[in-house]
């Protein structure tokens, strides 16, 4: 099996239920609290672990008590920790969270200690280590960049989940071997609205020409669509109610990163990506409802 990094950012996701998202200017009554261990690196670290991976998390938390029962909670689900470190400045990473009644989330993320994630805390040493890199946009640009840009020397795989969406350089994306946006991260990155093939496929030429090779855009209920040079083609998402939407995309990532670890083709980890996510929507918070690998077969 190959060996897997997550760079990205560990958070501490506190969450509320409401009945509606509020609009600006709007006051609402939340129907609970709770507090979740969270952040989209540490979300798919756990859920490569629970599927069956060698994972392997870089990042950063506070000096408080956040900090430690996140990484306590990081080691007892197989990750390996030995490259999450204590910030001495900085907070450990909070993200706000509420659901509403059809199960979407809006998040508001406090970075803290994710953002002191820097660029020569990546050597040529650390990333020579494994096969396959992952990353989010929730740590530093160019940190990640730097990362990439090694891997890419080395001949590794590097999949970047572009979420919050951001304006990534061409430099930048042509060191990315796939790229996994949503649907609003696409729109953002290349001002194309999604509304269906054809204009996925516009989309991605206009990725191709900065240097993306390989898409696979998550659409939620309605599924993914993968692009390559040999065409497109859509997988349905399963039918389940969903409780709460927070960590179905790390769930997907997490499942498909796994599968393409033991050498299943991409298709083969698209469709176990799919049944993983559909597993993680049906439980509250982030963490708590990433499937195992027992749970997809």
């Amino acid at each position: 099996m190959k060996k897997i990094l997550v760079i990205g950012s560990i958070n501490i996701d506190l969450v509320t239920r409401v009945q509606k998202t509020p609009n600006i200017g709007e006051t609402v009554l939340g129907e609970h609290f709770f507090e979740f261990p969270g952040g989209k690196g540490a979300n798919q670290a756990v859920a490569i672990s629970r599927l069956g991976g060698d994972v392997t998390m870089l990042g950063r938390v506070g000096i408080d008590a956040h900090g430690k029962s996140m990484k306590t909670t990081l080691k007892n689900n197989g990750v390996d920790t030995k490259y999450v470190e204590i910030s001495k400045t900085s907070h450990t990473g909070i993200a706000l969270i509420m659901v509403n009644a059809n199960g979407d989330n809006s998040i508001v993320v406090i970075p803290g200690a994710n953002f002191d994630i820097l660029p020569d805390d990546i050597t040529e040493e650390l990333i020579r280590e494994f096969d396959i890199i992952v990353g989010q946009l929730e740590v530093p640009m160019n940190t990640l960049e730097r990362a990439f840009r090694i891997a890419k020397s080395f001949n590794k795989m590097t999949i970047l989940n572009p979420a919050p969406a951001q304006n990534l350089s061409s430099t930048f994306m042509s060191t990315i071997s796939l790229l996994i946006p949503n649907k609003s991260e696409l729109e953002f990155m290349t001002n194309i609205p999604i509304t269906d093939n054809e204009s996925i496929c516009r989309s991605y030429e206009k990725l191709k020409e900065a240097g993306i090779q390989k898409l696979l855009l998550t659409l939620g209920s309605v599924g993914s669509a993968y692009i390559d040079s040999q065409g497109l083609k859509r997988y349905p998402a399963r039918k389940i109610k969903a409780v709460d939407t927070t960590a179905a995309g790390d769930s997907f990532i997490g499942g498909l990163v796994t599968r393409l670890a033991i050498g299943e083709s991409m298709e083969r980890a698209i469709l176990y990506a799919t049944k993983a996510a559909s597993i993680s929507v049906s439980k509250m918070g982030a963490q708590p409802s990433l499937p195992y690998e027992k749970d997809v077969i």
